[in-house]
Order: C-alpha cells, then sequence, then structure tokens
C-alpha cells in the first residue's frame, strides 16, 4: 500500500521560511516523479515544484529563487524548502508521485494527506 506522509506545516510570518517533507512507503520515490501541490482557499489545486527521476527540476513561476525540491533516496523522502514566504504562499501542501509524467503535465498516481501552511503578516 503506497503511502505519502507530509509534514512540517505550521505558521509562520511573512519572510520566513519553512521546510516541507513527505515521507514514502510503499513505493520507491526515485523510480516516480515526486511534486508538491498547493491549493489556496477557494483557488484550484496547482503543481508548486516537481523532480523527476532523471534529475529534471521545474517550479512554478510564483515560487522560483524562493522554493527548493530535494530527495533523499536512502530515506524514500523528498522535502520543499521554502524561504522568503509570502501571504500568497498560505495553502494546504499536498506531495504526489507520478510513474511517466512529470512538470506541468503531471497526473499524479498517488497523493499525499497533506499538510497547512499559514503566512502571517
Amino acid at each position: 500500500q503506497v503511502q505519502l506522509v507530509e509534514s512540517g506545516g505550521g505558521s509562520v510570518q511573512a519572510g520566513g521560511s519553512l521546510r516541507l517533507s513527505c515521507a514514502a512507503s510503499g513505493l520507491t520515490a526515485s523510480d516516480y516523479c515526486m511534486a508538491w501541490f498547493r491549493q489556496a482557499p477557494g483557488k484550484e489545486r496547482e503543481v508548486v515544484a516537481s523532480s523527476n527521476s532523471d534529475g529534471t527540476i521545474n517550479y512554478a513561476d510564483s515560487v522560483k529563487g524562493r522554493f527548493t525540491i530535494s530527495r533523499d533516496n536512502v530515506k524514500n523522502t523528498v522535502y520543499l524548502q521554502m524561504n522568503s514566504l509570502k501571504l500568497e504562499d498560505t495553502a494546504m501542501y499536498y506531495c504526489a508521485a507520478d510513474k511517466i509524467f512529470c512538470g506541468l503535465r503531471i497526473l499524479p498516481d498517488y497523493w499525499g494527506k497533506g499538510t497547512l501552511v499559514t503566512i502571517s503578516s
């Protein structure tokens, strides 16, 4: 049974940092495109960053230069380092895995349940 379990969300002031973690079980993360999505209240879910099994990394324009996606294949874990956080980064953040597609084309096979990030002024 595949599980993606996110952690690391919380409340932080604008300009601060958070690091999200996604621990995968039941699959080998290094064989998958791993991605972070987010969904803000009243908005559609959007892909924030993706890391393909071939090393290709993509970011949404809104987070380029501020967010970094990385992997620890030994721990089967994917991370999202978020710096210079803005009010508009407030959202539920989800980890996702896709065996075939990646980047903007990702259509995840598996989803985590999410971790909430709240940015305050």
